[in-house]
């Protein structure tokens, strides 16, 4: 087994059971690729077992913090046994869920999320990499399923020095029958949704905003919205949710064309009537701009953009982004009216989120009241020792009557 050892002082993440070892904390030492590696202290002292990636600034990632425990077949599928557990502690009403989140779950890399009858997962860290078959077949075990389809086409793999791989891992039939269909259509609380697992963001569909879906169904259902502006739509979850919950009318906007006729193909297998739905494949801050010359309003919006902060070191070019489009939707917003509003950035945490919310009402002249603040769904955990597990961030903030 070899070892690293960490510079005097830098041991203090680890005895917290942060899993993320930098560059800049190793005095010595190092390994091959996913190579399990014992990390050590400035003395000598174990302190974890962790996969080491000689490409990324996050040089190993803690796999255990047990000297007794082995990195093994074993040890991945025990954690994988434990992760499945966990979800079924959670009232989750969906056959679409993250069943393998990261480091919250204990596996540095990994991410897998079932769609009904089939699993995709993302490798995106050295150590999962080279123990890619390992976890398949433990995957499949765990669940009982026989298809399982790689979405390795994330760019962070490149920092790891990983190539983006897709396709199917496991469940291919025999050569010269057809492979298995990556459109799938998946139940969410009252409503049905297809997504396809080769084509789109992360694995297909944004498990994460299940919950906020049905809080939105919720707040239109009591309110009564009945002009509904849906932003980045992508493929029209929340347009559903907001027709499921009684909406007059939903106008959502997407700038990709293959995610808005998707959008309006769910609107019709919810069997909603089109004329209550309109899709523009469009520039969100440029249709927002022509809303307010328009002098357009809406009872509620939503806001849920792309990452516009990957990092803390963009966090000041998102900010200005998140506050510009912020400002324009509670120019829109009719007085009484909600706000979803949410980031994704991992490098934008829920304070500087507020604060940005709170600068782009002060400067679009709104006074407004936080009514609820809003997270991931409880399948993609934040743990106690893994802070950076929380990246989705949300408010719902209503316009005070004039």
């Amino acid at each position: 087994m070899k070892n690293i050892r960490l510079r005097e002082g830098k041991e203090r993440s680890l005895l917290r059971r942060h899993p993320w070892i930098f560059d800049s904390a190793i005095a010595r030492g190092g390994a091959d690729a996913g190579e399990t590696v014992r990390v050590e202290s400035s003395q000598g002292e174990f302190l974890a077992w962790a996969a080491f990636s000689p490409s990324s600034r996050i040089r190993a990632r803690a796999w255990s913090f047990d000297e007794a425990e082995r990195i093994d077949a074993g040890f991945f599928a025990g954690r994988i046994d434990r992760a499945i557990r966990t979800r079924a502690c959670f009232d989750i009403q969906s056959d679409g869920l993250r069943l393998i989140h990261g480091e919250s779950d204990g596996l540095p890399g990994l991410i897998v999320d079932r769609y009904a009858d089939t699993l995709v997962a993302q490798f995106l860290a050295t150590g999962v990499e080279r123990w890619k078959g390992v976890i398949a077949d433990a995957l499949l075990r765990a669940t009982g399923l026989t298809r399982l389809y790689e979405r390795s086409d994330a760019s962070v793999r490149a920092l790891e020095g990983l190539p983006e791989v897709t396709g199917w891992l496991r469940g291919l039939p025999p050569e010269g029958a057809p492979a298995p269909p990556t459109e799938i259509t998946i139940r969410e609380h009252d409503w049905r949704l297809t997504l396809d697992i080769a084509q789109g963001h992360k694995t297909g569909f944004y498990l994460d905003q299940r919950d906020s879906r049905q809080r939105f169904a919720v707040h239109t259902r009591h309110r009564q919205f009945q002009r509904v502006l849906n932003c980045y739509c992508y493929t029209g979850g929340f347009t559903v949710a907001a027709l499921a919950g009684g909406a007059g009318h939903v106008t959502s906007i997407d700038s990709s064309a293959p995610a808005i006729e998707r959008a309006r193909a769910n609107v019709a297998l919810n069997g909603f009537d089109a004329s209550r739905a309109t899709f523009m494949d469009a520039d969100v801050n440029a249709s927002l701009r022509g809303f307010i010359e328009a002098g357009r309003t809406f009872d509620a919006i939503i806001l849920d953009p792309p990452k516009f902060a990957p990092t803390a070191a963009h966090a000041e070019r998102a900010a200005r982004a998140y506050k510009d489009i912020n400002r324009l939707a509670f120019k829109l917003l009719a007085p009484g009216g909600e706000l979803f509003t949410y980031s994704c950035s991992g490098g934008i945490n829920a304070d500087l989120f507020h604060k940005i919310v709170a600068s782009a009402g002060i400067d679009a002249g709104v006074e407004g009241c936080i009514s609820e603040r809003l997270q991931g769904a409880p399948d993609h955990p934040m743990t106690i020792h893994f802070p950076e597990g929380e990246y989705l961030k949300g408010l719902v903030v209503v316009r005070k009557p004039e």
